[in-house]
């Protein structure tokens, strides 16, 4: 099953975006269309994730808070029984 199944497709109904110097970096300007059917607001951060394919994936996931909660859920199921003596 394609995993990019389920992703909505915005390219059909956007824009493209260019790369604007904003300051002393570069940056992207989200039409305030598009930020609205991503729930987007000021201040929200976006953390980038580079795919095998060259592209770039912005996830309002931190992925190594993911990967660090996958691991603690680990340990918990497998002390599971220590975690409850400890919580007494």
């Amino acid at each position: 099953m394609d995993e990019n199944a389920d992703r909505k497709d915005l390219t059909s109904n956007s824009t493209v975006l260019q790369v604007r110097k904003i300051g002393n970096s570069i940056g992207v300007i989200l039409p305030k269309e598009l930020a609205a059917r991503l729930n987007l607001k000021e201040g929200d951060k976006l953390f980038p994730v580079e795919q095998s394919d060259g592209g770039v994936l912005l996830t309002p996931r931190d992925p190594d808070f993911e990967r660090a909660m996958e691991v603690a859920r680990r340990g918990m199921k497998r002390y599971r029984n220590a975690l409850a003596e400890l919580a007494k």
